[in-house]
């Protein structure tokens, strides 16, 4: 049988390669977990202090951090699932259920500052933006407490939204942070036209600086343009006593990472023996 569309001439009917079958296969193992976790609620968020430099036995607030739970019970870091997912429908419901546990948490926790991450994309989903102003409708507190950390790469993709939605919403009290600052490839255009109250410098520049005079230099920059626009800036994955001398050093306000403790679904707050809530009882 001839086949009605011949390969043209030179072409080769090759079977797909290895090892995009595994990552095409892995990923839809992800998406299909991810699902499950989301449309059963089993999400929790993981906290992670952020001190000030300069006094680092107290934390200035924490970040939160979406997990998920898997069907043996397992919980799913961010890292494994969101890269795969954060362009997807299922990307926003994540950010919709991180949303609506921060608050929860804010309400509950009246003293407490607590960062959540969103996407740019998300700012215009409806959900969310229901899921947020319920929130801050429910409890007038709880705006001055939040700070919304928005990804300088989601930033660059939707940045007349974001600026939009940031103007409007520190109004209201609201704090944004700009994430993983160097990570991609902004313009300090962004910095100047979008204004952040908090700017924090990715890990790549962090990590080992107590060495590196050229990660010195790109850090000690930072922090004066973060001066110059008045912005807060902030270390991630400060791993080393070492490190964190020397961002204090350089001016840093605050710092992140392991050296002050891990994500932990178990926060400081929390008193011994009290049983962990998850999901819809967060």
């Amino acid at each position: 049988m001839i086949h009605p569309f011949p390969p043209k001439p030179g072409a080769t009917t090759a079977s797909p390669d290895p090892l995009s079958f595994a990552v095409a296969a892995r990923d839809r193992d992800t998406v299909a977990m991810v699902t499950r976790a989301v449309d059963e609620d089993n999400v929790m968020l993981a906290f992670q202090p952020v001190v000030p430099a300069l006094r680092d036995d107290r934390p200035a607030f924490y970040e939160g951090l979406i997990r998920l739970l898997d069907a043996s019970g397992r919980i799913i870091p961010a890292r494994d699932f969101m890269s795969t997912v954060e362009p997807t429908e299922l990307g926003r419901r994540i950010d919709t259920l991180s949303i609506t546990h921060g608050l929860e948490v804010l309400h509950h926790r009246p003293r407490l500052r607590l960062a959540i991450n969103v996407s740019a994309r998300s700012i215009g989903h409806s959900p969310w933006l229901e899921a947020l102003e319920r929130g801050i409708t429910r409890d007038p507190t709880v705006a001055e407490r939040l700070i919304l950390e928005i990804s300088e790469r989601s930033t660059i993709e939707l940045p007349q939204m974001v600026g939009d939605f940031m103007q409007a919403m520190q109004l209201r009290g609201l704090s944004f942070a700009l994430d993983d600052f160097g990570e991609g490839y902004t313009s300090l255009k962004y910095l100047k036209d979008l204004y952040f109250d908090i700017v924090k410098i990715d890990g790549q520049f962090v990590r080992g600086i107590a060495g590196n005079p050229d990660n010195r230099a790109l850090i000690k920059a930072i922090v004066s343009i973060g001066r110059h626009f008045d912005m807060v800036t902030i270390a991630e994955q400060v791993e080393t006593r070492a490190d964190a001398a020397t961002l204090a050093k350089l001016g840093v306000d605050c710092l992140q990472g392991y050296y002050f403790g891990a994500p932990t679904i178990r926060p400081r707050w929390e008193p011994a023996g009290v049983p962990l809530r998850t999901g819809s009882d967060t």
